[in-house]
This record gives C-alpha cells, sequence and structure tokens, in this order.
C-alpha cells in the first residue's frame, strides 16, 4: 500500500499540488547553490580574483560531467514514478534495486574517466596559465568525490519520484551550512584555499546523501528494494537507460556549448572571467525557480501518465508557464537594480577601484540582457521535464542539440567580436530558439499521448 508523507499527484487541484510540490524544490535548489556560492565567495574574498577566475573557469566542467551523471539518475527516477503512478509497489522497488547497482557502476566509470581527461578538458577551454594550476586542484578533487554526488542526486531523485520534495531539502540545509563552515575553516583558518574549497563542498554534498539514505530506510519502505531486487535485470535496465541516456546526453550536449562560450570569455582575461563566473552564480541562484519547477513537472507528468490521467498534464503546464512568467518579471527587476550588491558579495573590497567597477559592470550588463530572457528560460525547464516525465526523452534531448548549435553559433561570434556583450547574447539568444524548440515538440507529442491512451481530447 502507497503511504507515508509521498504526494499523489494524480488527483487533486493541478495548482495547489505544484505549488505544494514546488516549494520545498526551490529552497532545496537555492541550498544546492549554496554549495559552489560559498566557495566562490569565500575563495574570492580570502584568495583573490584570481581563485576566484579558476574555480568559475571549472563551472563548465562539472555541469558536462555531473550533468551527465545526473540526466541518468533522473531518468531513472522517471520509471519509479511512472510506477508509483500506477501504484505498482513491485515495480517500484524493482527500479529502484536497479538504480541502485547502475548508479554504482556510473560512479567508477566517472571518477575514473573524468580524472584522465581533465588536463585536455582545460586545454580546450583554453584556461589561462595563472589559474590553470588552481581549476585543476580544484576540479580533480571534485572528481574525486563523485561518489558524494551520486549518492545524493540518486537518492533525491527517487524520494522525489514517489512526491516527497521536503526532505532533500531538510537535508541539504543542514549539508549547506556545514559546507560554509567548513569553507571558513579549510580556506580562511588553515589557508587550504581551492582545495579547502572543493573538500568542503564533497564532505558536505557526501553527509547529505548519507542522511536521505538512512530516511529512506527508516520511513519511506517503497523506495527500500529487497535483496532480490538488488540486481541487474535485463527489461529494467533497458527502461532506465532509454529514459536516462537521452537525458544525460541533453545535460552534456549543453554543457558542451557552455564550454564552448567560456572558450571564448577565457580569451577575453582574468577580470573578464571572474565577472562572468560572479553573474552566472546569481543568475544562477535566482532562476532555481525554473529548476525546481522543471522537476516538479517530471514529477507530475510521470504519475499523471503513469495513471493514464492526460488531460490533467495540459492542465499543470499552463499553471506552471503562469508561475514561471510572473517571476521571470519579478526576479529581473530585482536583479537589475541590485547588481552591485551582489558584487560585493563576491569581491573582496581590497581589489583595486578599477577591477570592481569593470566587474560591476560587466555583471550588469549580463543581468540586464539574460534577464530579458529569463520566461523562455523557464519553458525550457517546463517543456523539457513535462516530455521527459511523459516517456518521450528523444525530443528533449532535440533540444539540447538545438541549444548546442545555437551557442557554437554565438561562440564563433563571441571570439570574432572579442567583447564581452557577445558573451551575453550567447545565453540569452539559446534561451529563446530553444524555449521556442521545446514548446513546438510539447504541441506535437500531446495529442500523441492522447492516442496513445485512447483519451478523446475534446471529451
Amino acid at each position: 500500500m502507497l503511504k507515508a508523507k509521498e504526494i499523489d499527484m494524480t488527483k487533486g487541484n493541478p495548482s495547489s499540488l505544484l505549488l505544494q510540490f514546488l516549494l520545498p524544490l526551490v529552497l532545496g535548489n537555492i541550498f544546492q547553490q549554496f554549495y559552489n556560492m560559498a566557495d566562490t565567495i569565500i575563495v574570492g574574498h580570502y584568495v583573490g580574483v584570481k581563485a576566484l577566475a579558476a574555480v568559475g573557469a571549472t563551472g563548465n566542467i562539472m555541469f558536462l560531467i555531473f550533468g551527465f551523471v545526473t540526466g541518468l539518475l533522473q531518468g531513472f527516477a522517471v520509471i519509479t514514478s511512472q510506477r508509483f503512478g500506477a501504484g505498482d509497489v513491485r515495480g517500484v522497488k524493482k527500479s529502484v534495486g536497479n538504480a541502485l547497482v547502475l548508479s554504482l557502476i556510473i560512479t567508477v566509470i566517472f571518477t575514473i574517466g573524468s580524472c584522465l581527461a581533465m588536463d585536455f578538458m582545460l586545454s580546450v577551454m583554453n584556461t589561462p596559465q595563472d589559474v590553470y594550476d588552481m581549476s585543476k586542484t580544484y576540479i580533480i578533487t571534485i572528481c574525486y568525490g563523485t561518489c558524494c554526488n551520486v549518492l545524493y542526486n540518486l537518492m533525491a531523485s527517487l524520494l522525489r519520484a514517489v512526491g516527497n520534495s521536503k526532505i532533500p531539502l531538510y537535508f541539504l540545509i543542514v549539508s549547506a551550512g556545514l559546507n560554509i563552515l567548513l569553507d571558513i575553516v579549510f580556506i580562511a583558518n588553515f589557508n587550504m584555499g581551492v582545495l579547502g574549497a572543493a573538500l568542503a563542498t564533497l564532505i558536505s554534498q557526501g553527509i547529505s546523501g548519507v542522511l536521505c539514505v538512512a530516511y529512506t530506510w527508516k520511513k519511506v519502505e517503497i523506495l527500500v528494494p529487497s535483496t532480490s531486487d538488488l540486481h541487474l535485470d535485463h527489461q529494467c535496465v533497458k527502461n532506465q537507460l532509454q529514459m536516462g541516456i537521452p537525458m544525460a546526453l541533453q545535460f552534456s550536449i549543453t554543457a558542451i556549448g557552455t564550454i564552448m562560450v567560456q572558450s571564448a570569455l577565457n580569451l577575453l582575461g582574468t577580470v573578464a572571467m571572474a565577472s562572468y563566473t560572479v553573474a552566472c552564480k546569481i543568475e544562477q541562484l535566482f532562476t532555481q525557480f525554473f529548476s525546481a519547477m522543471g522537476m516538479t513537472c517530471a514529477t507530475y507528468s510521470g504519475q499523471n501518465v503513469g495513471s493514464g490521467k492526460i488531460k490533467r498534464i495540459n492542465l499543470g503546464v499552463r499553471y506552471a508557464l503562469l508561475y514561471c512568467f510572473i517571476y521571470a518579471l519579478l526576479i529581473y527587476a530585482i536583479l537589475f537594480n541590485t547588481c552591485p550588491f551582489f558584487v560585493k558579495l563576491f569581491v573582496d573590497s581590497k581589489e583595486s577601484a578599477e577591477s570592481i567597477v569593470v566587474i560591476t559592470g560587466y555583471v550588469k550588463e549580463y543581468i540586464h540582457l539574460c534577464g530579458l530572457m529569463f520566461f523562455p528560460l523557464g519553458m525550457i525547464f517546463v517543456f523539457r521535464n513535462i516530455l521527459q516525465g511523459s516517456g518521450y526523452s528523444f525530443w528533449p534531448m532535440m533540444g539540447g542539440v538545438v541549444e548546442l548549435i545555437c551557442r557554437a553559433i554565438a561562440a564563433n561570434f563571441a571570439v570574432r567580436s572579442n567583447n564581452f556583450t557577445s558573451i551575453c547574447y550567447a545565453n540569452a539568444s539559446t534561451w529563446l530558439v530553444t524555449g521556442l524548440f521545446l514548446f513546438g515538440c510539447y504541441l506535437a507529442i500531446m495529442p500523441k499521448l492522447y492516442r496513445r491512451f485512447g483519451i478523446d481530447k475534446k471529451k
């Protein structure tokens, strides 16, 4: 029998259900951002602009590696969500056991592979020599701890698949606070620099993963597989990889595009790199609403497809887009007027006045140009996850291809123009084109869902 604190999203008002599930996710995503933000802020203040640029230069590599891993894990959880929506307890446990074994294999492969390929990736990105060693130290340390990232993201994805978005939030709050404390101890007190920042992140993330495991074992019996479930079942592997690989490729394709843009940015020098790091951290923090809405939509559509309630998906999409539109307008107005304050959080006042003025100007330009496209960014998350949760992961992956093409064109233009403005346009234009593409995919796929379940859309 399905019980505990899970949310059944196949019945009730979609508007209130979305909000009920969304709000803990928003807070959870924000605290997740505090991991890297704390590293960036404390490194910027205690080590300097070069260290700030070094940590920022690795962001897209981390996105490439861990985005792929996260995509796989979320794909595994889609199957769990659909089985939960169908009321199939045996199917839920089987999918969890299979996901655990697959995740262990993934951890080993990506830990070894990422470490071996790191010099190549840093070189391809045109990482400046004055920050190269620090960048490598930071990212290699993070890669050694891939198991911490996998553990938390797998358990959080499984809990969310059965409608429990609060518990991952609670444990993230604890680990985010611990991360900040460890950053201060390792960087400010022990002078460990970027190595200390990386270690603080790994320890904190590992603890949040262990807490999720302990809670699931004690409280969420439906997600605890039996010993007989802890093996690779051919059909289950096939289903999970069919969902997970396209989602993983979608993340990686997107990451490759951002690496192209970062490579163009790195040619502009350390100050431009530091400015872009600050701007992206601000953007990522305040756009976590869209990411959380995407996760909500994946669970919502997964459960409703599992129960055959396709008409509820359309209604949920309308509410999701409305919330994204209102939020996009709100944060654009706030961020455009508060940029100088956020720059002060990241950059030590001891830096030269000229550097601070340049960084502030760059950050404000980024927020102004990219902020105009916050709603299309929200559209990307909504439609991408609705399609994935519905079992159509190919088109979200193609959305990643569209994103890659847009960023490649923009990166080429940025190299030719050799200015920061073109870097900003790269993100803004990509969000607009990809958002419209995925909207078109959604319009094309929904009639197929109706026919698949034999539902008359007009009734």
